[in-house]
């Protein structure tokens, strides 16, 4: 007697494998009877009773109408999301591919994010290495052009961000490929390039930053000349001494 009012612990399964063999369910959704071979299954995450109509119907109205991602299960608290691929079967083609749109989307939401400057390309790719923004020079997937991940333009050899904008000619291509080969760092101040030997990677910036002047030599005599020369000298040699960048910063 008192085994017939105990609650099976594999009631549930016996009665999915009953309504495999023909028998029907009621919808938790519609309240319907409907044929078990039209119960949407959330492959093993919940076992609730939907039809594959309302579930599909259900999918719709969430993506397209409020463009959620992860679709919680419609079963009274029920905390499990739904499976995109146990869903497939019972959605149309162009509401699947929507719903991997805004899967897609709000994966990314949560990573730094570029786009390839390729013209042809233009394809996104996802920081999902580091979260401090330090990373520059990537591959695109797509197009394999190496481009900059923070200034989003061709890659930028031996150049910081602030200066990959401005117009260079060749010398300065090859000049900045070959700082980037030799590991050359450059100065956050002046921009002077800098090769660390040995020692630590502390470094002091000893490049002579001469002041702008404008040179105008008209007719002089050869005593003004030479007054002038002198000058010169004195002025160069100041400020070889007291014009300095004196910069410190890391090496790497």
């Amino acid at each position: 007697m008192g085994n017939t009012l105990q609650k099976k612990p594999n009631e549930n399964l016996e009665k999915e494998e009953g309504e495999g063999n023909g028998s029907s369910f009621t919808c938790g959704i519609c309240m319907e009877s409907v044929a078990a071979s039209k119960k949407f299954k959330n492959k093993s995450l919940c076992t609730h009773p939907f039809c594959q109509d309302c579930i599909a119907r259900y999918i719709q109205v969430k993506v397209q109408d409020d463009n959620i991602a992860k679709i919680e299960c419609s079963g009274l608290d029920c905390k499990h999301n739904l499976d995109p691929f146990a869903c497939e079967p019972v959605i149309p083609a162009s509401l699947f591919s929507k719903w991997c749109d805004v899967l897609c989307e709000d994966y990314v939401l949560g990573f730094e994010r570029s786009y390839c400057p390729n013209t042809n390309c233009t394809a996104m790719v996802v920081n999902e290495c580091e979260r401090s923004g330090k990373v520059k020079k990537t591959q695109c997937p797509n197009c394999k052009q190496w481009f900059c991940f923070q200034c989003k333009l061709k890659w930028h050899a031996g150049y910081r961000c602030e200066e990959s904008g401005n117009l260079r000619d060749r010398n300065d291509i090859v000049f900045g490929q070959l700082a980037e080969t030799m590991n050359w760092a450059r100065c956050p101040a002046c921009g002077h390039c800098v090769e660390k030997v040995k020692g630590c990677s502390y470094v002091l910036c000893r490049r002579v930053c001469f002041p702008s002047f404008l040179l105008v030599i008209y007719s002089l005599t050869f005593q003004e000349f030479k007054i002038f020369m002198i000058k010169v000298v004195f002025f160069f040699l100041f400020n070889l001494l007291f014009f300095r960048c004196k910069t410190r910063f890391c090496y790497k």
